[in-house]
């Protein structure tokens, strides 16, 4: 992903999320009578101004938008006329100066909610929580999970989606200990404790891949349909309509074992050997290094698969359609888990349990 992509993505989604936020200050000091001075967008040399001949209110665009401000009247920044003392903030009731720094916050919340619920509304067809794959001496092997096992609960904690599965897994990021997995096998429900361990401090693997169970994937031939030309794969020789045999010696008959030991192989020596026109070729390729969206460092060789047509067997779907009324409860408990996730985060990176590597910042939401 390239610098210009990311300043680019920051200019196109932070950029009206600051603008709202400064919004919610602007709005509600207005409305609790507090005089407004500035509104700007960014920082830096002022590009575009507007003052308003009705409230002689400074509107700006300033060049470097990741960021913004409201400049309200007060004592604090400077001489005040005696006539306008009840229009200044730093003047103004507790309460109204709590409201008006909390509007900000608040307003972003509110958009997200509002967002959330627009993409609860349309009917859809995800895959439920049945166990897909078990990996091989990983603490959910160790325990007896099993393939077709439904997860239900974590830690007690309902999961009807794997989404919320992720946030309740997220909430024991850092810590030593078990995870309580409550599993329906054949209407038969069971309690599983799974050993952890600094859980996902390092962020190598995603908290399912750590436990050792996935979703189910359907099985994809790793045959190759993408090349790309700048990547290592064309670079070695690597041809569409190449199927990967082995790796390393290893046998692999599906693409997702292809990516896991790709990714998680960056700048290291592979063998990959590869039947091409009925004839067994070897070779070597090392996957280059990147950053995925979270900061972990991956491997990619620049290849892609071949256009597959599979069906997901019935006994892995759920069709789930919210009313508006379900659809917004959906969106404000999915608010209040990422914001609780968030403030988790912190608490656990001051207590040193995680690094910052652990906590997405701006940049990160803009990668």
């Amino acid at each position: 992903m390239s610098m210009l992509f990311i300043i680019v993505a920051a200019l196109l989604l932070l950029g009206p999320l600051i603008a709202i936020h400064e919004f919610g200050h602007f709005w509600v000091a207005r409305r609790l009578g507090v005089k407004v001075l500035v509104y700007s967008i960014g920082f830096g040399p002022t590009l575009l101004q507007w003052v308003s001949k009705k409230s002689g209110i400074q509107y700006r665009l300033a060049a470097f938008p990741l960021g913004g401000y409201v400049r309200m009247l007060d004592e604090r920044e400077g001489d005040v006329p005696k006539d306008q003392l009840h229009l200044a903030f730093n003047r103004q009731s507790p309460w109204k100066r709590i409201a008006i720094v909390a509007a900000g916050p608040l307003i972003n919340l509110l958009l997200a909610m509002v967002l959330f619920w627009i993409l609860y509304l349309p009917a859809s067809e995800q895959l439920n929580t049945r166990i897909g794959k078990i990996i091989e001496q990983s603490p959910a092997a160790q325990v007896d999970l099993r393939v077709g096992d439904q997860i239900t609960a974590i830690d007690q904690q309902a999961t009807p989606t794997w989404e919320k599965l992720n946030y309740a897994l997220l909430a024991r990021m850092g810590e030593t200990g078990t995870v309580n997995v409550t599993v329906d096998r054949q209407g038969q429900v069971l309690d599983k404790q799974l050993p952890i361990q600094n859980f996902v401090k390092d962020q190598k693997q995603s908290p399912l891949q750590s436990l050792g169970f996935l979703p189910y994937q359907p099985s994809i031939p790793p045959i190759l349909g993408q090349i790309s030309a700048d990547g290592a794969a064309a670079h070695q020789g690597m041809q569409i309509g190449d199927k990967i045999t082995a790796i390393d010696g290893k046998p692999v008959t599906d693409w997702y074992e292809v990516v896991e030991i790709i990714r998680a192989s960056p700048e290291k020596l592979l063998k990959f050997t590869v039947l091409r026109d009925g004839q067994s070729l070897e070779l070597n390729v090392m996957p280059q290094a990147r950053k995925d969206a979270m900061g972990i460092e991956t491997g990619f060789i620049g290849a892609g698969i071949q256009a597959q047509n599979f069906k997901i067997p019935d006994a892995y779907l759920m069709k789930i359609q919210y009313s508006p009324v379900e659809a917004l409860y959906m969106a404000a408990d999915k608010t209040w888990q990422l914001s609780v996730m968030t403030l988790n985060g912190i608490v656990k990176m001051i207590r040193g349990l995680i690094g910052l590597d652990n906590l997405s910042g701006p940049i990160t939401i803009a990668k």
